[in-house]
């Protein structure tokens, strides 16, 4: 095999094009106007031929580093949560198609605001995308305030913020409405995280509302916060069920934290859904195949991720955006872990 390094010129001679043009293709230059039919052919040259840019030179040319920064609020998350990496793949993904790299910095590694201060201010990045942020996160409103390129997969609700959401209010009113169509009247909550969280706080408002359509409340005792894990969904349920044994129904802060509660139902001899339904949050690729399977709410963590670098490379081409606040809408899907309330 030659170890001849592939050339610009080499592309454009395969590709039936000037040297120049290679050079606004695979700069993605909006500076002239080229058919669809010109890229694809260029770019398809330069896949075949295995051509890498030299990033020095394309960085002068861009002003980028053609790098973005990733930050995940509790980095300890990835061990245990199982949304996450298809939200980070979702995002890697749009990265590698449009020549990015990402950089992942944990929020607490660095302490209070380190992560973005060891991204933005040692300019190694063009942009960058946090992900589950924390509602006050004084370091996350400096930088928006200052008009760094940030999108948020989750929401500090900020008003100028860029971020990618779900409307979570019309999906847990479906699943209310489902469960307490079944009969349900004492209904409890486990939270997936700590308050303090944007989406923990919004799914249990939403949830208290949502009942409170029905005539019904959501007890203080009746709810327990997880963290998390599963190991801390089993926690919460059996405290919860222990101290509140009438409850009927109980909602998951998400799939991870459902398997938990499964865990702890079937240990205090609660059988789903005859004794307790239990509704979870994500559609995880796992739910369908929990014993039973799990009733939950449908999200998209690939394209939540996908869409939010989408927003991040917009910006940082100076591409107007329609919305700088996309919500996604979920669905409820039933499955077998919910039922009929018993007498």
């Amino acid at each position: 095999m030659s170890s001849t390094r592939v050339t610009s010129h080499d592309v454009a001679r395969r590709a039936g094009v000037s040297r120049a043009t290679v050079s606004l293709v695979l700069n993605r230059s909006e500076s002239v106007v080229l058919s669809k039919e010109t890229r694809e052919r260029v770019m398809q040259a330069a896949a075949e031929l295995g051509y890498k840019p030299n990033s020095a030179g394309r960085m002068l040319v861009s002003g980028l580093t053609e790098t973005i920064g990733l930050v995940v609020s509790d980095p300890s998350i990835l061990l245990v949560d199982q949304y996450i990496p298809q939200v980070l793949y979702g995002i890697e993904k749009a990265n590698r198609e449009m020549g990015f790299h990402v950089l992942v910095e944990g929020l607490e590694a660095h302490g209070k605001g380190g992560a973005y201060d060891n991204l933005v201010e040692s300019r190694r990045i063009d942009g960058l995308i946090v992900v589950n942020p924390r509602a006050g996160d004084e370091a996350l409103f400096a930088l928006i305030d200052k008009n760094f390129p940030v999108v948020l997969v989750g929401s500090v609700r900020h008003p100028s913020e860029m971020s990618v959401t779900f409307t979570t209010r019309e999906a847990i009113k479906a699943a209310v409405d489902h469960v307490v169509g079944l009969g349900h009247k004492r209904i409890g909550a486990i939270t997936f995280s700590p308050r303090g969280f944007v989406a923990t706080d919004a799914r249990l408002t939403a949830l208290e509302r949502s009942l409170q359509d029905h005539g019904l409340s959501l007890d203080k005792d009746a709810v327990e916060e997880g963290d998390f894990s599963a190991e801390s969904g089993y926690a919460a349920a059996t405290a919860l069920l222990r101290r509140r044994p009438d409850i009927t129904a109980l909602f998951a802060g998400n799939d991870t934290i459902a398997i938990g509660v499964l865990n702890a139902a079937q240990e205090q001899g609660r059988r789903v859904p005859d004794d307790l339904s239990i509704i979870g949050f994500d559609d995880l690729p796992f739910a369908p195949w929990l014993t039973p399977p799990l009733t939950t709410i449908k999200t998209d963590g690939v394209r939540q991720g996908t869409i939010a670098a989408q927003m991040l490379f917009a910006r940082l081409n100076h591409k107007p955006l329609e919305n700088k606040r996309v919500r996604l809408a979920p669905q409820l899907v039933v499955r077998h872990s919910t039922g009929p309330a018993r007498l």
